[in-house]
């Protein structure tokens, strides 16, 4: 079966939907959106995407324990068979960084990593949650896909100012070295196939100075698959805003057809 996925960082859903997200979702061809740091609870995000829902998105939702931090949600043409928040951690389930649902024989999943703060009890929060993440992911068998927003700029060829980020959170070796052993465990990272040997294409633009404007950005969003799912991506965008000022969030989205 043919899908259409899509992931995105909304950097708060109620401000989103009120910049142009639900129009966004009114267009968008995608059968499934992965979105990321909802920042609300369960009801805001109904109230916040009530149109798209009376349009017949379904909502899945992972509500954060904290108020205003992270949240992760899945959106669907169709409802899927089964949902499930977190994935067996004491600590990280009920934070809002993890859901899955399966559609079929395919198993979609959101995920919010931490953004970190290297030398701080917040980088070591992320590498706590990665440790316990990477070792769920390589327990997952058949059809699956992982979307989201990692906070990890994997190589060179992810971020653009990659030489003065050398010891900055999301481009510290011990993080891209776990995504060496996502892709050594038999994940795809389906987008960097697609575009091979390119800078970016970049999925999040600060807010400060001109990033946005000369493309100075981060490809920190992504999805992985594994199973024959990776073998059947062919085309692969990031959706980026044609301008600063038609931008709904600071990150796009990133959209991947599988066939």
């Amino acid at each position: 079966m043919a899908y259409i996925i899509s992931s995105v960082n909304v950097n708060g859903v109620r401000a989103a939907a009120g910049k142009g997200m639900l129009a966004w979702l009114a267009a968008t061809e995608a059968d499934i959106v992965c979105v990321q740091e909802v920042r609300a609870t369960d009801e805001q995000t109904r109230a916040a995407l009530a149109p798209a829902l009376a349009a017949g998105w379904w909502l899945a939702n992972a509500e954060p324990e904290s108020k205003g931090r992270a949240g992760v949600a899945i959106l669907s043409r169709r409802e899927p068979h089964a949902v499930r928040i977190g994935f067996g951690s004491s600590e990280f389930d009920a934070s809002g960084r993890y859901l899955e649902a399966d559609f079929g024989d395919v198993t979609v999943a959101s995920v919010y990593v931490h953004s970190g703060e290297a030398g701080t009890p917040r980088q070591d929060e992320k590498y706590r949650y990665l440790a316990e993440l990477g070792a769920y992911l390589t327990t997952r068998t058949g059809e699956f896909v992982v979307s989201g927003d990692w906070n990890i700029a994997h190589t060179e060829l992810d971020l653009k100012n990659w030489k003065g980020n050398l010891k900055s959170a999301g481009f510290l070796p011990d993080e891209r070295a776990w995504i060496d052993g996502l892709l050594a465990a038999g994940y795809v990272d389906v987008v960097r196939t697609l575009h091979p040997g390119v800078e970016g294409p970049y999925s999040w633009w600060s807010y400060r100075g001109r990033a946005f404007d000369n493309d100075t950005g981060w490809r920190i969003d992504y999805q992985l698959a594994r199973g024959d799912l990776a073998t059947r991506a062919k085309q692969a965008v990031v959706e980026r805003a044609a301008a600063y000022d038609q931008r709904w969030s600071d990150h796009a989205p990133v959209t991947v057809q599988y066939r």
